[in-house]
């Protein structure tokens, strides 16, 4: 094999240098992809390797590029979050399609800002941005951009809503902030609810105290009923509702809220309503038995969803959809003269820039690895893959159900969570939790599987989610029984 010439340090490359350090790092990309059913699914990084990192001095002097490539080879890929590997089933976090891989290098040779402008990012995430909001049923009014992740994306919306309610009770939020208002500003969730709702009442000022936690059903879904009484009530006492962020598809359990009755109650009381669909999204808009799910989704005020969870996008890639694009705008817009257009199609400013609808000025071409895959896959690929991945969890819950060791506490969407429930354990609680807690430590440091830890009903349990097209059958039963010999070595049970 011929030898191949170094790279030289510096900032001019010629195309030739260019393409082979792009062949070194497909064959990098490539090696590591490929081989990753071979690993170990999760290993914790050494920690002489960690604290040799922690050490190490800023470089001084630059190093050849096959040295810092070899640097990445051993320090870096052998010790991957995981969620590549067709047994990784803890967290939302899926694989990235390869194309999303390669987008990502196109996007960064680009390196476009995208606060606004008239380039082509700023128009392949205005089509982005167009066709889930079509898919979405939201109107020509309305707005979107890409965000970090679901967190931003709720934070954005959340914004809008907020800006809302404090002009209909004639406050200047956005020059006053909320100091010296008697009245409270209330958000409401339900029980399965994501944290980010809670950071986002921090950061806009209403307080996390002022986040009303609304019951939920036996299928953890949060309950119309209660919220409308909870909404008279606060009303009463002469508080302001905010918004209510429901789920289509909570990451604990996968539950649906009932979206339609909640946007009665909602439209009944003036309320905001925002979903949070950053997980549940994909399948709801584009599986034919959520059919009754995305019709109601053309009533709500916002949407967030994250492509790069079950659209299978490198991270990052978020987005928020809100319906009324000139509140939004009037939420946010804060530039000065030299970048405020009003929509210039035919000169350098472009359309109203992203940067007037979200907080963020300097803004990635995230939208290029969305727009790649939609167009590669379609709405038909997708539909197909997000179905394999649900049909895997499904096999994972049936080998729960027929498991005398084994007890399912939920599964909705591609979300499983079981524990461990041998006999001779069943009735006392706290037992059980202290089992099954170290259980899964085990399985997550035995490389064979990943699973989560949650709670269900106040039960600890090992949560499974399958956001991997690459994970198979075999795979599901594979963490089932890598559960349940680690359930026996521990004295906990014994494997059929």
């Amino acid at each position: 094999m011929t030898a191949q010439a170094p790279i030289p340090v510096g900032w001019s490359w010629p195309a030739d240098d260019v393409r082979q350090l792009g062949h070194r790092m497909v064959d990098i990309v490539a090696d590591y992809l490929s081989g990753l059913p071979q690993r170990a699914v999760f290993q914790p990084y050494p920690a002489e390797q960690a604290r040799a990192l922690a050490t190490e001095p800023i470089p001084t002097g630059g190093a050849p590029v096959d040295a810092v490539l070899k640097d990445f080879v051993e320090r870096v890929a052998p010790y991957p979050f995981g969620n590549g590997h067709p047994r990784f089933y803890a967290w939302v976090n899926s694989p990235p399609h390869p194309l999303g891989v390669f987008a990502e290098a196109l996007a960064a040779a680009m390196n476009p800002s995208v606060a606004g402008g008239n380039h082509a990012a700023v128009h392949i995430e205005h089509q982005v941005v167009r066709w889930f909001a079509d898919l979405a049923g939201f109107g020509d009014e309305s707005m979107g951009l890409l965000t970090s992740g679901g967190s931003m994306a709720t934070l954005t919306a959340l914004t809008v809503a907020r800006h809302r309610a404090a002009r209909r009770a004639d406050i200047d939020v956005r020059a006053d902030g909320l100091q010296g208002h008697a009245r409270r500003f209330l958000l409401y969730l339900g029980t399965e609810g994501h944290g980010s709702a809670r950071k986002a009442a921090e950061l806009l000022g209403i307080g996390s105290a002022n986040v009303r936690t609304i019951a939920s059903n036996d299928g953890h879904r949060l309950r119309p009923d209660a919220l409308r009484d909870q909404i008279v009530r606060d009303r009463a006492n002469g508080h302001i509702p905010v918004a209510v962020m429901a789920s289509a598809g909570t990451v604990n359990t996968g539950a649906i809220d009932p979206l339609d009755a909640i946007a009665d109650v909602c439209a009944e009381h003036g309320v905001w309503l925002h979903v949070d669909g950053s997980y549940g999204a994909p399948a709801v808009l584009l599986l034919d038995e959520h059919r009754a799910t995305k019709t109601a989704l053309a009533r709500v005020d916002s949407l967030a969803m994250d492509p790069h969870k079950w659209l299978y996008a490198p991270v990052d890639a978020g987005l928020v959809l809100v319906r009324d694009r000139h509140l939004a705008r009037d939420a946010f817009s804060l530039v000065p003269p030299y970048l405020r257009t009003d929509d210039d199609p035919d000169g350098v400013s472009g359309p109203v820039w992203f940067s007037e609808y979200g907080f963020d000025q300097t803004r990635p071409f995230r939208a290029l690895k969305v727009w790649l895959l939609l167009k590669h896959l379609g709405t038909t690929g997708y539909r197909d893959l997000i179905a394999h991945d649900i049909a895997t969890a499904n096999r994972l819950a049936s080998g729960v159900r027929a498991a005398p060791d084994l007890q399912l506490l939920a599964n909705g969407l591609s979300v499983v969570c079981f524990r461990c429930r041998p006999v001779d354990c069943a009735g006392d609680d706290q037992a059980l939790d202290e089992l099954n807690r170290e259980v899964l430590n085990a399985v997550q440091l035995g490389g064979r599987a990943f699973l989560a830890g949650t709670t269900v009903n106040g039960a600890f349990a090992l949560r499974a989610c399958v956001v991997n097209p690459g994970s198979s059958a075999a795979d599901a039963d594979a963490v089932l029984a890598e559960v349940r010999a680690t359930l026996s070595r521990l004295g906990g049970g014994q494997p059929r």
